[in-house]
């Protein structure tokens, strides 16, 4: 069979417009795209400004390359997406006992709170969650007294987290944690991509916590709440005229909570429980509005009806220890389940910061109970894409969306594997932590001190 002879620099100028000064071309891989193009074998992936522009089998295909390539072999390992991690406090926490930028216990504001205003391009973390894969990530909220964001199950240091807060108090702010944000984990000033991609609200044991002890009454401030949004889109002007009745939220709760109520923003519902999970179901039929489920350890109970009414679940495929009567229908076989169903399934890492490097490892489990590989790599690349309004730029190896991706020595869901290149928005990121720096400085103890240790 006669291979098609194909310029690289006319390639990328025909694909991306005027080409950098250098492209990047990754050969001899074995490409798991995510996409239209699923894996191939023996592939080439061609990325040029920041973008990617070709995705080839290479054994139909011989390249020309132009001048100033950089040509990386893969060494028939894989290439893969970045992955983007859900229910993260990247960027927003360094160490929880000393304080983090994601629980705001304040009576005025909670839908109003927006964790896009504290992140922090140089924390520690950022790097250690990037040698895992990850290049995405969705910073979410947790909420003061009620958890949030599906982080609020263990912390990241094997504790049990406990959040800032008891009941709620009188305002009806507690009842909603936050807007979540994506950001990027490359090396940048700026690391936010996109604010407002979901409302934080606890249902279940935390949503009755802040609602006043039970779960109807939660149900019925929620209805409340969005009912005083709804009027007070109707009299903005009256509202400012004080010619209005006492809403229960505050001005800029009301603002923050109009995107929802006009279906251009979900919620992110905390939940576990089946029959809570078909409860938030049933209310978000009825106030018209969008969903995301995350925790959902019993989902699979509930699986037929999450289907039907086509909303994503996030699931951390480990939990699995019935710690609280919400968890009792926990499964190491929840994602597979839901998978099989129907579902959209978008997996975590087990915490949202310091050990949301397990993400791949997590996917990993879920495919030995039962999740297709292929479908355990989509909940961490094109379908979390997808749920937050990214799939036109990421989550997915195709020409023309962004080149966040990663070339593995091996399977990315074996713990051996590790990176041997990383991009972010077509930039090569450092293969370093402030860990493997430390590792790497203490080595060897037999020969002198560091500069800031010296022998006295």
């Amino acid at each position: 069979m006669r291979k098609l002879v194909v310029s690289l620099a006319a390639l990328a100028a025909a694909l991306a417009g005027p080409a950098l000064a250098q492209t990047v071309a990754i050969t001899n891989a074995r490409v798991l795209t995510a996409g239209p193009a699923g894996e191939i074998a023996h592939g080439l992936v061609l990325i040029d400004k920041g973008k990617i522009t070709a995705v080839l089998d290479q054994t139909t295909v011989r390249l020309a390359f132009a001048p100033g390539t950089q040509v990386i072999d893969a060494q028939g390992g894989v290439v893969t997406p970045g992955f983007i991690a859900p229910n993260a406090l990247l960027g927003a926490v360094e160490v929880r006992s000393l304080g983090d930028d994601v629980v705001a216990n304040n009576p005025d504001i909670g839908a109003a709170f927006d964790v896009q205003y504290a992140l922090n391009p140089a924390s520690t973390l950022i790097p250690v969650a990037r040698m895992a894969g990850i290049t995405r990530a969705v910073v979410t909220p947790i909420s003061a007294g009620g958890g949030g964001g599906g982080a609020d199950f263990h912390a990241d240091d094997g504790e049990e987290l406990m959040t800032a807060g008891g009941g709620g108090g009188t305002k009806s702010a507690a009842l909603f944690a936050g807007q979540a944000a994506v950001i990027h984990l490359g090396e940048a000033t700026d690391i936010l991509v996109k604010p407002k991609v979901g409302m934080v609200v606890p249902f279940g044991d935390g949503g009755a916590n802040v609602a006043g002890g039970a779960r109807g009454a939660e149900i019925v401030a929620l209805q409340t709440a969005f009912r005083d949004v709804r009027d007070y889109m109707r009299n903005r002007a009256a509202y400012d005229r004080a010619g209005v009745r006492d809403l229960a939220l505050s001005k800029t709760d009301l603002e923050a909570l109009i995107p929802v109520v006009e279906g251009r923003m979900p919620i992110i519902a905390v939940v576990h429980k089946a029959s809570d999970i078909r409860a938030v179901l049933k209310f978000a039929r009825e106030e018209k509005i969008k969903v995301i489920l995350s925790g959902a350890e019993e989902g699979w109970m509930a699986a037929r009806e999450i289907a039907a009414a086509g909303v994503p679940v996030i699931v951390d495929p480990l939990s699995d220890r019935p710690e609280t009567f919400q968890t009792l229908g926990a499964s190491l076989e929840n994602a597979g389940k839901l998978h099989a169903a129907g579902v959209t399934v978008i997996l975590q890492g087990s915490g949202g910061a310091h050990r949301i490097r397990e993400l791949r490892y997590n996917a990993g489990n879920a495919v030995s109970y039962g999740m297709p590989y292929q479908a355990a790599l989509a909940a961490m690349t094109i379908n979390p894409a997808k749920v937050f309004g990214l799939a036109d730029k990421v989550g997915s190896l195709e020409p023309g969306k962004d080149a966040d991706l990663v070339i593995w020595t091996a399977d990315p869901f074996e713990p051996l594997s590790q990176p041997t290149a990383i991009f972010i928005r077509g930039q090569a990121q450092p293969l370093t932590s402030r860990q493997i720096e430390l590792r790497d400085r203490y080595k060897d103890l037999s020969g002198p001190y560091p500069v800031a240790y010296p022998k006295p």
